[in-house]
């Protein structure tokens, strides 16, 4: 297994302890962005910058995921992309993503950039996300936890 990391918007703290899990499981985790992201120095870690530009980093991930491999990512259409290719996908909130519950997350995030499109839906009356917090932080520890097992040498 590896670890694909949509690292553009990732939080601080989610990428501390991908950092540790990934050292502590001796799994490769390949933290994908538009720029260079500061890795601490291990062999387990890699950080891959793609050129500027719409999707880059997402394409990066599905042409080099393969079946098993967990990715870090709260990209709907990113996500739908990699279940397909038998990968599987936590956010950095904790929410594991899955084929059976992609698609309406999908059609909803298709459905809102619709009205948006049209006018009808004011994008300051979205709000955003909330700030990532104590909650998000032990969900996503718990998941991560849970979904990476010790990569351990052959004996």
């Amino acid at each position: 297994m590896k670890l694909y990391i949509d690292a553009d918007a990732l939080p601080t703290i989610a990428k501390e302890l991908i950092i540790k899990t990934a050292n502590r499981t001796r799994t490769v985790a390949v933290f994908v962005a538009n720029g260079l992201i500061k890795l601490p120095p291990s062999v387990y870690l890699t950080s891959v910058v793609v050129s500027q530009g719409f999707d880059m980093a997402d394409n990066y991930i599905v042409d080099n995921v393969g079946v098993g491999d967990l990715v870090i990512t709260s990209d709907i259409p990113l996500a739908n992309d990699v279940l397909e290719k038998g990968a599987k996908v936590l956010t950095a909130r904790g929410e594991v993503f899955t084929l059976d519950n992609i698609k309406p997350k999908l059609n909803t995030r298709d459905f809102m950039e619709s009205l948006r499109g049209t006018n009808l839906l004011d994008p300051k009356s979205m709000g955003g996300q909330k700030p990532y917090g104590e909650k998000d932080k032990i969900a996503f520890a718990n998941g991560l936890n849970r979904l990476v097992r010790p990569n351990l040498p052959n004996k």
